[in-house]
């Protein structure tokens, strides 16, 4: 089974084995990952953590398990300019650095093995954490805790004051959701570290996890154009101008697909 269909098969199980299907994304773009090698580091984890968590109900130890991770060395990547490797799930496990969406992955692997309620939440530009029913969300870079005034800060501090904080920031996101979220992550990083394939490999597979964005069609444009594929680029860039309802967004679409070439290339 390729690393794509596997990636997959991972989302059908029940209950479903998203930190396995995490590792068989880096495996697309390392055919050296094997994923036994990181479920049983995480499993390692386990022991490690269980063995210090403070005797609590399990509904109160999420916090308890993600400042245990913090001490373990699992803390953001804050080198700058980020690196592929922050979205790695295997490079994570190794290096103990990644984005808040990998370390969420990881605490939300260790909290289904521990029976620990977690779930994870789509808050823009900095995925966090909350215990279902709990009246604060967890950042999974540490544990702490987050009520609205402060999302709204993190909000701010990511976009600018002109957002505001909305409940659709707040939403429970889906495993499916979350590895569309990844692969999104290591789309732009592949691309901005000059791995225009790597990102095409990324592009794909944030299509096929379910419905997109006008941002996905222009994106993979972007990549063909760099590839030099106009007739694929220009798929892309058709799509987004179906989707958006932009009008200065479709005056610009309209301009670029002007610019390419209209027919197929002849083959000599």
């Amino acid at each position: 089974m390729k690393p794509r269909q596997a990636c997959l098969a991972c989302l059908d199980r029940q209950p479903v084995a998203l930190l396995e299907a995490a590792l068989w994304i880096a495996a697309e773009h390392d055919l050296g990952v094997e994923p036994g090698a990181g479920l049983a580091t995480v499993q390692g984890l386990q022991f490690e953590i269980s063995s210090h968590l403070p005797m609590l109900p399990v509904n109160e130890l999420a916090q308890p398990l993600l400042r245990q991770l913090a001490a373990l060395g699992f803390q953001q990547d804050e080198y700058l300019p980020l690196r592929p490797h922050a979205a790695l799930m295997n490079q994570v496990l190794q290096r103990r650095r990644g984005q808040p969406l990998t370390l969420a992955l990881l605490a939300l692997e260790l909290a289904q093995r521990l029976s620990i309620p977690l779930e994870g939440v789509s808050f823009p530009g900095h995925f966090l954490l909350r215990v279902p029913g709990a009246d604060h969300l967890l950042d999974p870079c540490g544990g702490r805790r987050l009520y609205p005034n402060d999302c709204r800060e993190l909000l701010i501090r990511q976009y600018g004051p002109g957002v505001t904080l909305s409940g659709e920031h707040l939403l429970v996101a889906s495993p499916m959701q979350m590895l569309q979220r990844l692969s999104r992550n290591l789309r732009q990083l592949h691309a901005s570290n000059d791995a225009p394939l790597a990102a095409l490999i990324d592009a794909e597979r944030v299509m096929q996890m379910g419905p997109v964005q006008v941002g996905d069609y222009l994106a993979r444009a972007n990549l063909y154009q760099v590839l030099d594929c106009p007739q694929a680029e220009r798929f892309d860039l058709e799509r987004a101008m179906l989707l958006t309802e932009d009008p200065v967004q479709q005056l610009t679409l309209s301009k670029r697909l002007a610019q390419l070439p209209s027919g197929k290339r002849s083959i000599h």
